[in-house]
C-alpha cells in the first residue's frame, strides 16, 4: 500500500482537517491545526507531503522520525501540529487496514469508559452556576471554567474575590461528588497565581490549568510548593523534550494536545514519561471531531489517564460543531459524563466527506481575540 495524496480542508469554526489517500482505497483522517494559524499549518502539511507521497502509510514511526527530525530546524507549534495531524491519519489508516480501533494497536484498552468534562462560560456567579447546573442535568460529573478575564499582573482585592466567588458558585451547584477544573489560561502572573491558589484550596478544584505562561515554567516549582491545589500544564508544550523539565516540578496533570504535540505517537510517549513522575493525563482538546476521536483512542490505552476535554457546544464553535462532520454521532454520545469505548476501525469515527468539502468552500479565518488592559497595554488572552 502506498500513499497517493494528502488533502487539507479549512472548515468552520476554526479547524483544519487532513485526508490521506492510498492506492488501496483506504483513507485516513487527521486534524493538524494551530488555532488562529490554520493556513500556516496547512502550508507545513504541503511541505511534509513531499516525503509521504509514494510511501507505505503503515511505517508510522519511521515517518514520524523523518518528519520531525529530517529538517535542520525542528519543533515548535506549527511543525509539531502538522506532524500531529499526519500521525493521526496514519494511525487511522493502520486501524482500518487491520480492522481494529487504534487503541487495540496500542496494546488494548485499560478501561471500559472514559470520564469527560464539559466547558462552562459566564462572567457572574449566577451565570456560571446556571451553566454548571445545565451540565449536571446533562449527566456530566465534571466541568471546567475560566478563572477570569484579563487581570493586571497584581490586581485588586475585588478582582481576586471575583475569581473566588465564581468558583464558589459552581462548587455549590456541583456539591462534593462532582469536580470543577479552573483554567487560568496563562492570564495570571506568577504573583497573582500565588495569591489565588491558596484561596481556592477550600473549594477543592480538580486542577488549576496553566497557572503560569509556558515561558515561566521555571516558577511552577514555587507554586507547587505554595498550594495543595493540583496544577496542570501542557497545551502549549509540543514534545517530550518540552515536558521533560516541567514534569519534574511537581505538577499533578499533563495536558498535551494530540493535534499539537506530535499526534498519537508522541502523546503516548509523553504519557509514559508522565507516569514516571506520578503525573496523570488530561489531554487538551477544544478542537474538532478528529482530534477528539484521536484523544479518546489514547485515553483508552494509557494507564495514567485522568479525564478528557471535549468541545461540543463550546463558545468557539460558531458556524460548525463536531457532529456536523460525522456520518454517525454515536461515538460522541456521552452517558453519565463518560464516553463508551469505540469499537470501529481506526479512529472509530466516520467523517462525512461531503459535509467537509462543502464547509471547505467557505473556509474560515479565525483569529483569537487580542485583549488590552484599561491603560491600553497588551493583556494575555
Amino acid at each position: 500500500m502506498k500513499i497517493t495524496a494528502l488533502e487539507t480542508f479549512l472548515v468552520a469554526p476554526r479547524w483544519l482537517f487532513l485526508r490521506i489517500a492510498t492506492d488501496e482505497g483506504i483513507t485516513g483522517w487527521g486534524e493538524p491545526v494551530v488555532e488562529g494559524r490554520a493556513e500556516t499549518v496547512q502550508a507545513a502539511v504541503r511541505e511534509l507531503a513531499d516525503h509521504l507521497v509514494g510511501q507505505d502509510p503503515l511505517r508510522i514511526e519511521h515517518h514520524w522520525q523523518i518528519l520531525t527530525k529530517g529538517g535542520f530546524y525542528r519543533g515548535g507549534p506549527v511543525l509539531s501540529s502538522a506532524v500531529a495531524g499526519i500521525d493521526q491519519a496514519l494511525w487511522d489508516i493502520a486501524g482500518k487496514t487491520h480492522g481494529v480501533p487504534v487503541h487495540q494497536l496500542l496494546g488494548g484498552h485499560v478501561r471500559d469508559r472514559v470520564r469527560m468534562y464539559a466547558w462552562i462560560g459566564g462572567d457572574r456567579p449566577a451565570d456560571v452556576a446556571e451553566l454548571a447546573r445545565a451540565q449536571v442535568e446533562a449527566g456530566f460529573t465534571a466541568v471546567k471554567m475560566n478563572g477570569s478575564a484579563q487581570l493586571r499582573p497584581i490586581d485588586t482585592p475585588a478582582q481576586t474575590q471575583a475569581v473566588i466567588d465564581r468558583v464558589a458558585a459552581v462548587r455549590e451547584v456541583l456539591g462534593d461528588e462532582r469536580d470543577v477544573a479552573i483554567d487560568f489560561h496563562g492570564r495570571m502572573s506568577t504573583a497573582m497565581s500565588r495569591r489565588l491558589l491558596p484561596l481556592l484550596e477550600p473549594l477543592h478544584p480538580l486542577f488549576v490549568e496553566e497557572p503560569v505562561l509556558p515561558e515561566h515554567a521555571r516558577d511552577l516549582r514555587h507554586l507547587v510548593d505554595a498550594t495543595s491545589v493540583p496544577l496542570a500544564v501542557g497545551e502549549r508544550l509540543y514534545s517530550r523534550i518540552d515536558f521533560r523539565d516541567v514534569l519534574a516540578t511537581g505538577i499533578a496533570v499533563a495536558q498535551p494536545d494530540v493535534s499539537h504535540a506530535g499526534g498519537i505517537s508522541e502523546v503516548r510517549r509523553i504519557a509514559a514519561l508522565a507516569e514516571v513522575h506520578d503525573v496523570t493525563m488530561a489531554p487538551h482538546c477544544p478542537l474538532g471531531p478528529i482530534a477528539l476521536a484521536a484523544s479518546l483512542q489514547l485515553a483508552f490505552a494509557i494507564p495514567n489517564f485522568l479525564i478528557q476535554e471535549q468541545s461540543l457546544g463550546i463558545h468557539y464553535n460558531q458556524g460548525g460543531d463536531l457532529l456536523d462532520y460525522l456520518l454517525d454521532p454515536e461515538p460522541f454520545r456521552f452517558t453519565d459524563g463518560h464516553a463508551a469505548r469505540p469499537t470501529g476501525p481506526g479512529l472509530g469515527i466516520e467523517i462525512d466527506e461531503a459535509a467537509v468539502r462543502r464547509a471547505a468552500e467557505s473556509g474560515h479565518r479565525w483569529r483569537n481575540p487580542v485583549w488590552h488592559h484599561q491603560d491600553g497595554s497588551f493583556a494575555e488572552w
